[in-house]
């Protein structure tokens, strides 16, 4: 079972994709604080990171390009997610896997989240 971490301060999108994740056959862990990415990452060991862009008093993209660069974690895909709309053009040079909009489609999601853990059909 792949376990996926979802970081993001808005507590409604954690609970819809805690619920649509779990159902899907995920383990899922989340967190409504940049901070507690490192040591969520430490003890959960996440397959795929789930991570907003824009965390309260954080920036997801300076999180996915420590995480990229450190040789403990940069094999973990990080799919970064936002409502802003500029942000795509920005997370790939932060070293982001991939980008979802939000609100976000769930069957977009779900294929992302496959495609990152490997498990898409090609």
């Amino acid at each position: 079972m792949s376990k996926i971490l979802v970081v993001d301060d808005d507590t409604d999108i954690l609970s819809v994709m805690e619920i649509l994740l779990t159902m899907k056959g995920f383990e899922v862990e989340v967190t409504t604080k940049g901070e507690n990415t490192f040591p969520k990452i430490e003890t959960f060991k996440p397959d795929l990171i789930l991570l907003d862009v824009l965390i309260s008093g954080h920036d997801g993209r300076n999180i996915c390009r420590k995480l990229k660069s450190d040789n403990e974690t940069k094999h973990i895909p990080i799919i970064m997610f936002s409502a802003h709309p500029g942000a795509a053009a920005t997370i790939a040079e932060y070293g982001a896997d991939d980008f979802i909009a939000k609100p976000f489609d769930v069957t977009n999601l779900l294929q992302k989240v496959k495609h990152q853990l490997g498990l898409s059909k090609n």
